[in-house]
């Protein structure tokens, strides 16, 4: 893990609510991240395309594409709130 991308990615997380998260889901560009998992660990595997890994999570549905029920669900809670972090193309979330 590369420590600059990692204190990097650090940084750049933000606490967002869906409201403004909602374009970013339109353009399908959401990764929801289980809150068992780190969410900078997420962003450094995908910005070094640490594939083996990022396949695991996936398979074990510890990250995934919104369902259209989540999507539902936070388009009726627009002030829910989420600890994001941008690893283009991506916005990785995380329910707070």
């Amino acid at each position: 893990m590369t420590t600059d991308l990692k204190t990097q990615l650090q940084e750049e997380i933000a606490e967002i609510d869906w409201n403004a998260l909602q374009p970013h889901a339109r353009r399908d560009a959401l990764i929801v991240v289980n809150p068992l998992l780190d969410l900078v660990a997420v962003g450094v595997a995908i910005a070094e395309d640490n594939k083996q890994v990022v396949d695991r999570w996936i398979r074990e549905q510890l990250i995934c594409k919104p369902s259209v029920d989540d999507l539902s669900n936070w388009n009726a809670q627009p002030e829910k709130m989420f600890k994001t972090l941008i690893v283009q193309p991506f916005v990785l979330i995380s329910a707070i």
